[in-house]
């Protein structure tokens, strides 16, 4: 009986150890493919994007600033800036993905994750700065002041004191700032344009190649003094920096190989994605 018993602890003891074998393979094993994991995760960090979708290019436009983004009868948004996101997804290997947003919300909506990026003609400004990063400009504008025909005004100072209408969140409110308290918003610069053209404000500013489609689709209007030079970028999450170094190749890219001024005669008529200064 005792033989037996010296036995039985030695086969408890064999099969203890097999467990606990078992068991610690279990764990190396495990342990092996977290770290293969990691190794993985950080290979794809080095080279990967933080999106709101993966394969995606989210971006936001406001769709009301033609003819840089327009709505189309079926909701979708055409027009330069459009086409200028698409053209960069493409380079990203990614699909764009647009969403139709106010103005002046698309900056939070970059900065709070929303979106991927902004690409609606923002100019580069220390504000918006920031809140969140910009990719090297992708066009170069300039704001410029709209009146009625019968008009005396012709320059920012014959404005003073005088109603002025700009979109909300644009630029263009420091410039009227300058010269008046009577300042008055809109959703869409084109909106604002309409408003004065059938008599409301005294002028309206806003970006002069919006101001020149506005007059070539016959509103009663004219253009004065140009105020200043801006550059337009695409708006990124100030801590998506791989994605911003991204985009920013996909624009060399797209300037070298004559996609941006292809695009910019489409709509505009005129090549606008070249510094003026390097002219």
């Amino acid at each position: 009986m005792i033989k037996l018993k010296g036995i039985y602890k030695r086969e408890k003891l064999k099969g203890e150890f097999r467990l606990v074998r078992h068991w610690l393979k279990g764990i190396i094993a495990a342990a092996f493919v977290l770290i293969l994991a990691a190794c993985g995760s950080e290979e794809a960090s080095k080279d990967g994007m933080d999106l709101v979708e993966d394969g995606k290019f989210t971006y936001a436009a406001s769709g009301e600033f033609k003819p840089f983004s327009f709505t189309n009868d079926d909701g979708s948004m055409s027009g330069f800036d459009i086409e200028v996101a698409e053209a960069v997804a493409k380079e990203l290997g990614l699909e764009p993905v647009q969403n139709k947003f106010k103005f002046g919300g698309i900056v939070e909506g970059v900065k709070s994750g929303r979106f991927d990026a902004a690409v609606a003609s923002h100019t580069i400004t220390e504000e918006r700065l920031q809140a969140v990063n910009f990719s090297t400009p992708y066009y170069y504008s300039g704001p410029q002041i709209y009146v009625r025909p019968d008009s005396s005004v012709e320059t920012l100072e014959d404005l003073e004191g005088l109603e002025i209408a700009v979109s909300k969140g644009s630029t263009y409110t420091a410039n009227a700032e300058e010269v008046t308290d009577n300042i008055q918003f809109y959703d869409s610069d084109v909106v604002a344009l309409e408003a004065l053209s059938k008599g409301k404000h005294d002028a309206v500013i806003t970006d002069f190649i919006t101001g020149k489609e506005a007059i070539g689709a016959g509103m009663e209007i004219e253009g004065k003094e140009l105020i200043g030079r801006s550059e337009q970028a695409i708006a990124v999450a100030k801590d998506n920096e791989e994605l911003l170094e991204k985009v920013n190749e996909a624009l060399e890219t797209l300037r070298e190989n004559g996609t941006l001024t292809e695009i910019s005669k489409k709509y505009i008529g005129e090549d606008i994605t070249v510094d003026p200064e390097k002219e």
